[in-house]
């Protein structure tokens, strides 16, 4: 096969010698390219972690709040129902005493015509 490539014994060393730079050369560490903006791994975790604590505290704030919103709108109706009643009980103790005084005035007036009628 030699004969049939023409090749010699100096020349199959070379071609030999250039394959294994080739093969040697890809296990090569190759020059990397510095990122422009490069975090430190436990920097760019702890940033992750204090943005999820921020965001976890706000949503926290959020419930609370609306807790705090909800109890005071429950509170807020439960005094308007109460004023509400205090107005209807108070309406009806008025008419109960505009009756009594027109009842009152009634009997007045009837005694006062007994009275002439006797008379």
């Amino acid at each position: 096969m030699n004969e049939f490539q023409r090749t010699g014994f100096t020349e199959r060393l070379k071609t030999a010698s250039d394959a294994k730079k080739a093969l040697l050369a890809a296990f090569r560490p190759r020059p990397a390219v510095a990122a422009t903006d490069f975090q430190p791994t436990a920097a760019r975790r702890k940033a992750e972690l204090e943005q999820v604590r921020r965001d976890r505290a706000d949503a926290k704030t959020a419930r609370l709040q609306a807790a705090e919103d909800a109890i005071l709108a429950r509170r807020l109706q439960a005094e308007a129902e109460a004023a509400a009643s205090l107005d209807a009980k108070r309406g009806e103790r008025k008419e109960r005493k505009a009756l009594t005084k027109a009842e009152q005035k009634a009997k007045r007036d009837a005694r006062y015509a007994a009275r002439k009628a006797r008379a």
